[in-house]
Formats: C-alpha cells, structure tokens, sequence
C-alpha cells in the first residue's frame, strides 16, 4: 500500500481549495480538479471549499482509508500556514506524513495573476509538477531532541524582566545578562508613564528587586554572550563577565568609595543622563540601579591611566571590596531556549541638521527631557536649560527620524502618546505654553484617545504638519533671543513661524547598533528595517525562525511598555513549552552524507550557515548534526562530488518536478 512509487501501486488523492474567493475567483478549481483526475496514478481529484477546516481534513482521512490511498496532494495556500496541518491530517488517517506534498497556488497564483485563464493554467502546471514528484516521495520517520530546562535571556530591560520573573515563577532556572552595570533598560530613565502617569521608578523597581533576590534567577549585569554552540534544547553558551574592579560578594552599595574618590566632581559624561550631567571615574548608574554595586570605569580611572592615584576609594571601602586586579571571566552555561529582550536605541536627531539638535544649546531630545524632569535627573527635576532659563514657551517636534523616506519609514509608535506625557509633564513643571507639531496623531492603545483629549482640556496646542527648520533668525523683536519653528499648518493652510525658549525632538526608535552581531551570532534574521525577524507577523509573533530562540520587546519592532510585557510574557510561554513537553520533534527534512562518495574535501565545512557539518578525522570524511541541520540546501548544492543528500529535496523528486512544470512525462509515471 504504502510503496515508493516505482512499482504501480502508488494511488494519490488530490484536493484543490476554494479558499472562499481567495482562489476561486481567480483559479478554475473544478477545470483543475477535472484535469488532474486525468493523470497517471491519480485515484481521487476534488474541490472543497476550505480545506483546512475540519471538514476538509477528515475527507482526506476518510478517503486515505476506503481509497487506499498512498500518496496526498493540496492545492491550496502557504505550506509556511498549512502543511503542518494536513501532514497531521494525513498522519491520522494512517499514511506516513511525508508521503503528503501541497502546491500553494495562493499565493503562487491567485494573489499575483489577474487573467482567470491564465492563472488556472498555471494552477494545472503546478499541480500536475507535484503529481509527479510525489511518486518519489519515502516513508520519513521525525526525531526528537531533549530539551535542557533552562532559559537564557539575553536583555535586562522590561521585556527581559518581566520574562524572567514569568519562568522564574514558574520553577525554570532563568540566566539574565545584561551588558550595562544594572538591569533597567531604557523604563528606568523616564520619569512617568503614559497613560497613567505612573511613576516608572514605582513600578518598575520592584520588578528589578524580584529578580535580584529570585532564588530561580541568575543575574549577571555587566556581562556579554560571547559565542553561541549548540541546536535547540542544547545551547551552549559563553558569557564574558566584564570586569567592575568590585568584588560583587563583598560590596553593599554603601557609595562611601564613591564619595572619598579624588575626583571632587564628575568628569565623565553621565551615561543615564543622556550626558546632562557629569560622574566620577567609579559610580552607581542611578539611586535604585540593581545590582546596587559600584563599578570603575578603565577609561577614566587615574589608577588604571597613570598608576598615580592615591587610592582613597580602597581606603574608603572597610569591607576591602575594590580589586584593581580584577580580570575579565567567560562563563560557560548550558540552556534549552534562549529569549532576546536587546530592546532599541534612540533616533540620533542630529542627522536632522534642520532641526539644531548641537548646534542651539535649548534644542533637546525627548529622552533629555525625561531626565530634565526626573527626580532624580541632573537637576532635581527642575526644569531649568542651558543658558540658565526656565521655558516660557516650548516646541514639541513629532516623528523626528520616523515616516521619512531619508532617515526611517517607519513609525515608532510610541512617539506620539510620550510627546503627550512630555507636553504634560512640561505644563506641570513650568505652566510654560507647550506646541505639538505633529503629521498624525497615533493613539490606538487603551486609554490613549482619553489621554489625549485630557491634553485638549490643558490648553496644549497642536498644529498639523510637518517642521521645515528650527533657527534663532528674528524677524520681529518679539523673536529676539527666542527659536523660531516654522511648520505648515495643514488645518487652515498657511506657514507658521512660532517662537519658543525651547524645542523638544521626539525621536523614534531604531534596532541597537549591534543588531546585525547579535543576529548573526544566534543565528536569526532581521527585518529590512534592521529590527530582529519574527517567524510569522501574527501567528508566531516571538518565534524566530530557529528553534528554541525567541524575541520580545523592541528588538523586534518599536512598541510601547504594555506591548513589551505581553510579548515578553508571549516569549516565555513559549520556552515553557518547550521545556515543560522534555522534548522536541525535527524535521526529517535534513541533508545526509552518503559516506561512499565523500571525497572529504571540506567545502561543505565552511558554507553550512547553521554550523551543522563537522568531519570525521578518521574516516576522513564529513558528518552532518540532523539536530542543527535546518535542511537550507546550501552544502547540497555545494557538495563537488553530489555527495550530500537531502530528504524530500532528492535528485529524483525535483528532476521529476520541473519534467511536471514543463508538461514533460516522468518516467516514474508510465
């Protein structure tokens, strides 16, 4: 019943669908049906409306069974969406999966043609190309790999946490690495959150505590993977551990080293204040940083430049806890999944010239304003600028570095509900007249459409249209020492020229600068925009396309707090999964080294993008892993000798799939 095709008993049932109108309106599925009954081995050829729904599959289960049938085909839409689901329709009537082939004249065929004519030929082609290659399809028997229990997640952020807290809680070993001094990301910088003005350091400090003190988690903050081995359920993992000059065991936070260092005032930039403000060579990020533990910075240390420093941090310190001796450490770690939670950084506003941003000292990025009126920011959360003045009149620019065709097409997001919360926030702190210059106002999330009418009743202005140019020229006295905005106002058709005391630029999101790195090293793709690449946009939204390696956050795409906590939350189900089912089920479509004809000459070693190849010193000849295999054809088609092989994708299947398409009778047929 069930033979390899070259014997006459091969009896293969073909069904087309409908698809609603998706396919019938374009496709001539009963001509199709009509024609391919006509072919060689051919036992049944029908048309069902949908195909994927229940109905259609228990047809096919219920005629593998009274039709003997040995061999499946399904025309109809995407394999990515359905082929799981009819090779489980095919398993459960009895006939091995792999003996199932589908032809996608979805998207093949309908979405891209508009003659019904031509298109139903096509659809014929197709068809008939897959009649003939499943003649040489084989019986493939899936394999399983062990799953590891725990979890890395690589990203300290919100996203990262919430992750972390969600596996730890749910009794998984979860190893946390963040490469700045303490977790937090970019929520700790900001001062309130939209659109329920709650405090950030409220709600997400205790968040950052819980994992500090969760026995299930291991955090390591300024640490880096380095190297990634290994398939899914069994990563490897290298992580180089940088080193603070601070014995983590032994500091307490206490900041007396800090105090007593010979620098009596910062000189540094401080980093998680955007630069407004100065740090000395060794420092705590912020007041709730977590891990509450000082770190030295190389660069600017007297001891680590000169080896003149009179050392007052060491002597400061009565539990000893300063090490200038510290060497960096790379710690090896075994996980099952892995969850990248790397967040975002920030659109630089200076490839915006037209706009100031370094050239006028009042021009400011959103996030400059966040710390400004912070608490605990660079000036108490006074609002006071750079030359000393406290706004009177303040400009808010939207979309800076998003929906440009010369810097990002694509919306952040999130810019206009902060511009929002800034424009609220700067009324609070100054009564000042606050302008927001916007192209669209996007308030789509719960509650935002009230946030903004909340906005409306504050007396903040909004002008329609984009800003041509921010500049210090006066017309009038009244512009004197004042930056002019010049923006259409799209609303009532004319150009404005508004003088404000300071301008604020909400800038967008982009992916890290390291994105393509980090990629490349988990092995996962990125988007055109840069950001990391989701296996499917709705329905597997924090898979990626490797197994095992999942994503959350803003890494994945610009999107505000209450979207990255459920992705995160997304993400981590998903690891649950995983290792809660012990195990996980490859694909046989695999490449295999057929021994006899290995010349062993190591092309294959170096093109295998998934590191899956190795070679057998001994035999001198190459071994593929089946459990890193991805089954991505490349060594097969590099192989000199043919020596590789690959299941489903064999010569004799693909030979007799163009002799299909091009109305060519395979012999396996006749």
């Amino acid at each position: 019943m069930h033979g390899n095709g070259h014997n006459g008993t091969v009896r293969i049932g073909f069904y087309i669908c409908h698809c609603g109108h998706n396919i019938a309106s374009i496709v001539d599925v009963k001509a199709v049906s009509e024609y391919i009954k006509s072919l060689s081995g051919v036992v049944i050829s029908c048309e069902y409306k949908y195909m994927c729904s229940d109905p259609g599959q228990e047809l096919i289960q219920k005629d593998i069974k009274e039709h003997s049938l040995n061999r499946i085909i399904v025309a109809s839409c995407s394999p990515l969406l359905h082929e799981h689901t009819f090779r489980t329709a095919v398993e459960k009537g009895g006939l091995n999966p792999y003996y199932f082939q589908m032809v996608n004249i979805r998207e093949d065929v309908s979405w891209v043609h508009t003659d019904m004519k031509a298109a139903t030929e096509k659809a014929k082609d197709l068809s008939r190309a897959a009649v003939q290659r499943v003649f040489h399809h084989k019986s493939l028997e899936t394999k399983h790999v062990k799953i590891h229990p725990d979890v890395l997640i690589v990203g300290g952020g919100i996203a990262g946490i919430h992750a972390a807290l969600t596996l730890a809680n749910a009794g998984k070993k979860v190893y946390l690495i963040e490469r700045n001094p303490t977790i937090g990301g970019h929520m700790a910088m900001f001062d309130k959150t939209f659109p329920t003005l709650d405090c950030a350091a409220c709600i997400l400090t205790p968040k950052m505590s819980q994992v500090k003190n969760h026995p299930n988690i291991i955090l390591w903050t300024y640490s880096e993977v380095a190297k990634v081995d290994g398939y899914v359920g069994n990563y490897k993992i290298s992580i180089r551990r940088k080193p603070r000059y601070v014995n983590e065991e032994l500091c307490v936070g206490c900041m007396d080293c800090i105090e007593k260092c010979v620098y009596k005032e910062g000189k540094t930039p401080d980093e998680f204040n955007v630069g407004l403000s100065k740090r000395k060579p060794i420092y705590i990020p912020f007041p709730q940083a977590t891990p509450q533990i000082v770190v030295i910075d190389r660069e600017t240390c007297i001891e680590f430049k000169s080896g003149r420093c009179k050392k007052t941090c060491v002597e400061a310190c009565d539990r000893k806890a300063i090490d200038f001796k510290q060497k960096e450490e790379i710690k090896e770690i075994e996980v099952g999944t892995i969850i990248l939670t790397t967040g975002y950084q920030t659109f630089d506003a200076s490839r915006v010239p037209f706009y100031g941003y370094g050239k006028y000292p009042n021009v400011y990025t959103s996030l400059e304003v966040e710390r400004l009126v912070n608490a605990s920011g660079p000036t108490g959360g006074e609002l006071i600028l750079r030359d000393g003045r406290h706004p009177k009149t303040v400009g808010i620019i939207h979309c800076v570095g998003s929906r440009d065709k010369n810097t990002n097409r694509w919306c952040s997001r999130t810019c206009c509900m902060y511009s929002l919360k800034l424009a609220h926030l700067l009324k609070e702190h100054t009564d000042a007249e606050v302008y927001n210059f916007y192209i669209d106002i996007r308030a789509a999330g719960k509650s935002y459409e009230e946030f903004y009418d909340k906005l409306l009743d504050e007396n903040v202005h909004f002008i329609r249209g984009r800003v041509a140019e921010v500049s210090d020229w006066a017309v009038r006295p009244s512009e004197e020492g004042k930056l002019i905005i010049r923006a259409e106002d799209t609303l009532i058709g004319i150009v404005r020229r508004v003088p404000v005391d300071m301008v604020v630029l909400a800038v967008g999101m982009e992916p890290q600068a390291d994105s393509q790195d980090v990629r490349r090293m988990f092995n996962i793709s990125c988007s055109t925009e840069g950001f990391f690449l989701e296996r499917h946009p709705k329905l597997a939204p924090v898979d990626t396309f490797t197994d095992g390696i999942f994503i959350a956050g803003a890494c994945q795409g610009p999107k505000d707090i209450p979207d990255s906590v459920a992705q995160a939350g997304a993400a981590a189900a998903q690891a649950l999964i995983l290792i809660d089912s012990g195990e996980i089920e490859l694909e046989p479509n695999t490449a295999y080294v057929v021994q006899n004809e290995c010349s062993g000459c190591r092309t294959c070693l170096t093109i295998c993008p998934f590191t899956a190849i190795s070679r057998d010193e001994a035999k001198q000849k190459a071994f593929i892993n089946e459990a890193l295999c991805k089954g991505c054809g490349t060594c097969v088609a590099a192989c000199p000798s043919g020596a590789i092989k690959q299941n489903l994708f064999e010569d004799e299947m693909i030979f007799s799939e163009i002799d299909g398409l091009l109305k060519m009778e395979s012999p396996a047929c006749c």
